[in-house]
């Protein structure tokens, strides 16, 4: 049966230990104190795959004040950039901290439940916040739920500031392949409820907690787009599709999708498919080497089918047939 935590800390420990695999956000901090007039203690504090400052802030079960809470760090944190600025030149060197992506700082809410109220709050606030439902499963299974992920306003409204002073929207920049990226990106959102856009200089990623594809800006002939999806698992075709493991370019992933025509975009409809799914169920290669090896989706668990567990008992475990 379904269970909540013994404790706040179990989740918070469990969470931090695999937080990069969990929530596609690299670990910085543990309750970190902040240095103002009422104090405070910040549960976690990481940076995602797109650069931007993220706080979790966690809940054993359904906690009306989370919500405001992590909105009170959030303000400290964006007041005192210079202090997280440090931290991460710490934690991960002078070029991470040279490329925070201040316009799009998130929250994290990992709690028992929400409640109505909850998901209508986040959606009227000018930040970004994720609310993520878990639960334990027996002694060696745990789940998070995706239950409201919302875009700050902040991002959206700096593009249409830069509109307003004389930048031209995409479309009008690029001729065909800017209309194809609009195209890509009317797909890639339709891909599921809670889909958001994050904009940086070099690409816009499309995530749901987690970053599935990344889109370039177009290039006179051709559309690159990243996904997360394995490209071991892929027919690579010359010109269409190409494994860039290991090698540099803007966005994640490892697939490489080129993009000409709409015949391409067609084609391509699947492998965002694929991507959007492998963006979780790429945990299970990465939590199998902290000793959780298992996985499975389970569609009673989530209602469009997304909510996923982890085991130590590995494949065997005939809860996963």
């Amino acid at each position: 049966m379904p269970r909540l935590a013994a404790v706040e800390a179990d989740v918070q420990d469990l969470v931090e230990a695999h937080m990069e695999t969990m929530l596609g956000v690299t670990f910085l901090a543990s309750e970190y104190v902040i240095d103002c007039a009422d104090g405070g203690r910040i549960d976690s504090l990481g940076l995602d795959e797109n650069g931007a400052p993220v706080i979790v802030e966690y809940k054993r079960g359904t906690d009306a004040g989370v919500i405001n809470q992590g909105l009170y760090y959030m303000a400290w944190l964006t007041n005192h950039k210079d202090a997280f600025r440090n931290l991460v030149r710490d934690r991960l060197g002078v070029t991470a901290a040279s490329q925070i992506l201040w316009s799009a700082p998130r929250l994290i809410c990992v709690a028992g439940d929400f409640t109505p109220y909850d998901a209508h709050a986040v959606r009227e606030h000018r930040r970004s916040i994720d609310l993520v439902r878990y639960r334990y499963f027996g002694s060696d299974h745990f789940g998070l739920e995706t239950v409201a992920s919302v875009m700050g306003h902040s991002a959206q409204a700096k593009r249409v500031r830069r509109r307003a002073a004389g930048v031209p929207p995409v479309r009008k920049q690029g001729g065909a392949m800017a209309e194809l990226a609009e195209a890509v990106d009317e797909v890639l959102v339709g891909l599921g409820d809670g889909v958001t856009r994050v904009q940086r200089k070099q690409y816009r990623a499309y995530r749901r907690l987690r970053n599935f594809a990344s889109l370039c800006p177009p290039q006179q002939t051709k559309l690159l787009v990243y996904l997360k999806a394995d490209p071991k698992e892929v027919d690579l075709v010359p010109g269409f599709t190409r494994d860039v493991t290991g090698l540099g370019h803007h966005g994640t992933g490892d697939l490489e999708l080129q993009l000409r025509t709409e015949r391409d975009l067609e084609r391509a409809q699947d492998l965002f498919r694929l991507s959007y799914t492998a963006a979780w169920r790429s945990l299970a290669g990465a939590l199998a080497e902290c000793g959780v090896v298992g996985w499975r989706r389970d569609a009673a668990f989530r209602r469009d089918g997304q909510g996923w567990w982890w085991t130590t008992n590995g494949p065997e475990d005939p809860r996963f047939c």
